[in-house]
């Protein structure tokens, strides 16, 4: 049988070592005093999601609460924890999933979870932390955030569907081929992100700041975006169809093979480079082209009659186009023509 006390007397010593009572173990764990006093009374034993936080909390290997034990009690103690510890001899790693949803997290820190696949559908979260965690694969669904903080941390391959974000830092985090679904965004802090590949459908986008972040090949697809600033991200393989992109800022940004679709463009300000890019049937509404080098860039079926070009010059194939279109070119140059060609 095994000897729960032997382990209750683990996860006691461990805890004195860092100093912390059992209703501060229990506050981090979100369980009850009462629970951890069963455990190191040997009366219960935590499940095998909780071995694992407890070995975080500690600073423990997870073999920590096997050893030291008899033969009789030592083959039961691995059982119970076995598929938590990585395996380093060949045998397969494996992924806990975690699933708290249908919960209400306030001031929870969940920082530095690792080798977690978190599913937190329809909760409500406020001022939670998930700085530098592992949370690949992340389920949001139906979700209200307020004032969380993901900075740092891995939520590539991600869904967030039908959800509510407000206020939230998700600065110098990984949301690779991450998809957002019917979801409202608002006054988030995207600076320094891995955005490439991912998905933005159907969404809202208001006032959040994706200053330097990375938007490669990215999809915006009848999504509205309004008072954002993208200064410095790169746009690369970036299309946008059917939806809005309006006062925002995006100076530094880089474009490249970007495309913008059936899409209303307003009080924007386009700087730089624009190369091998497209517009087709945009409606353009006070957009100013400034500074701005063109090349290989073909506007269809466009409506310019509130597009301005100052100071701009365009490679001839670009140029020629335009000439076909009712735009204003008066701050528009042919590109050889300005380089003394």
């Amino acid at each position: 049988m095994l000897n729960t006390r032997m382990i209750g007397n683990k996860i006691a010593e461990a805890r004195k070592k860092i100093n912390i009572s059992q209703a501060q173990l229990a506050e981090r764990l979100f369980i009850s005093p009462q629970a951890v006093g069963k455990w190191e009374r040997g009366e219960s034993m935590p499940d095998i999601i909780t071995f694992t936080r407890l070995s975080e909390i500690f600073g423990v290997d997870l073999n920590y609460f096997s050893g030291d034990f008899g033969p009789e009690n030592v083959g039961a103690v691995e059982h119970l924890i076995q598929e938590a510890v990585v395996q380093t001899s060949g045998k397969r790693e494996k992924k806990l999933s975690w699933d708290m949803s249908y919960g209400s997290w306030i001031d929870a820190d969940f920082s530095g979870l690792k080798n977690l696949h978190e599913k937190f559908s329809s909760s409500n979260m406020q001022r939670c932390k998930f700085i530098g965690s592992d949370l690949s694969g992340l389920l949001l669904k139906s979700n209200n955030l307020d004032s969380c903080d993901f900075s740092g941390s891995d939520i590539s391959g991600s869904l967030v569907q039908s959800s509510h974000l407000d206020n939230n830092l998700f600065k110098d985090s990984s949301l690779k081929t991450a998809k957002f679904l019917k979801s409202y965004i608002k006054c988030c802090d995207f600076s320094g992100s891995d955005i490439s590949s991912s998905e933005i459908q159907r969404s809202h986008l208001s006032s959040s700041l994706f200053k330097n972040s990375s938007l490669k090949d990215a999809e915006f697809l009848k999504s509205h975006i309004e008072g954002c600033d993208f200064s410095g991200a790169d746009f690369t393989g970036m299309t946008f169809k059917s939806g809005g992109f309006e006062n925002s800022k995006i100076a530094g940004a880089m474009w490249n093979n970007s495309s913008f679709i059936d899409t209303q463009i307003a009080d924007i300000v386009f700087e730089g480079t624009l190369e091998d890019c497209y517009f087709e049937d945009c409606v353009f509404n006070w957009v100013k082209f400034q500074n701005v080098t063109l090349t290989n860039t073909f506007f269809k079926n466009n409506r310019f009659k509130r597009i301005r070009f100052v100071d701009c010059v365009a490679d001839r194939i670009t140029y020629e186009f335009l000439k076909t279109t009712k735009a204003d070119l008066s701050g528009l140059a042919l590109l050889s023509l300005s380089c003394g060609a």
